[in-house]
């Protein structure tokens, strides 16, 4: 695992900055990477595209993790200069009625490591699985060479409330399975979707050691509110004492 990544997931304050695993944008991206990069972000997240990430490599020296459901697609990114790979972002295609059962996840980790035995691997638990379902998948995914596990939900939630009661409502389900999963796991778990500066605090409470977050970041208009958004995150996560809640 690279060093900044490794020394930040020991201490619990991991926060990944995610692109969009189908945001091919170049300009948008790049906007997104220098956001993290100057609100103090551990690492970014983009897509599995070759020259993304020589462009990315570019504009930062933050580790670069690329996204993808294909493993092919991962072996010309890390050629390319990714430092780790991300089985994931699941959320851009349930819009789409597409489904990643257990299986398919299993069987998609197992090709990967098959292709790169030694790159850091993340892979996501898809938040459609029941609770149960979704942390025996997380064992089974480290016995297959996960090194991080990330959970996902939020985008897929349907708050009933506003303010700050609709945003724990929005994180509960990645919230859930963060703490359900890491009580099972030996490796990081990464609390992912849904996520904001309310509820970042109460994954690494629950038992994550970091956060990624996406359209809290990507969906903003401009860079200066971007780069505002990432430090709000940084500060929130230096706000709690990763200390495991109990329930």
């Amino acid at each position: 695992m690279h060093p900044r990544l490794k020394q930040a997931f020991d201490q619990s304050r991991v926060l990944k900055v995610i692109s969009g695993l189908n945001n091919l944008d170049a300009s948008k991206v790049a906007a997104t990477v220098k956001a993290a990069d100057r609100g103090g972000a551990t690492f970014v997240d983009i897509a599995a595209e070759p020259d993304l990430v020589r462009l990315v490599r570019g504009l930062t020296n933050l580790p670069i993790c690329v996204s993808a459901v294909e493993p092919q697609a991962f072996v010309s990114a890390v050629q390319a200069g990714a430092d780790l790979i991300e089985i994931g972002n699941f959320d851009s295609f349930y819009a789409q009625g597409r489904r990643f059962e257990a299986e398919e996840v299993l069987a998609l980790t197992q090709e990967t490591r098959s292709l790169l035995p030694d790159i850091t691997l993340s892979v996501t638990v898809p938040h459609i699985l029941t609770l149960d379902r979704q942390v025996q998948l997380a064992e089974e995914l480290v016995q297959a060479g996960a090194d991080i596990i990330q959970t996902e939900g939020g985008t897929s939630s349907t708050p009933r409330s506003a303010g700050t009661l609709g945003l724990i409502e929005k994180a509960a389900p990645t919230l859930a399975a963060a703490s359900e999963i890491s009580r099972a796991v030996s490796v990081p778990v990464l609390c992912a979707s849904g996520l904001s500066s309310v509820t970042v605090p109460m994954a690494i409470a629950a038992g994550a050691a970091g956060v990624g977050v996406g359209s809290a970041v990507n969906q903003l208009d401009n860079e200066v509110a971007m780069v505002a958004a990432v430090r709000s995150l940084v500060e929130a996560l230096a706000t709690v004492s990763p200390r495991r809640v109990r329930v």
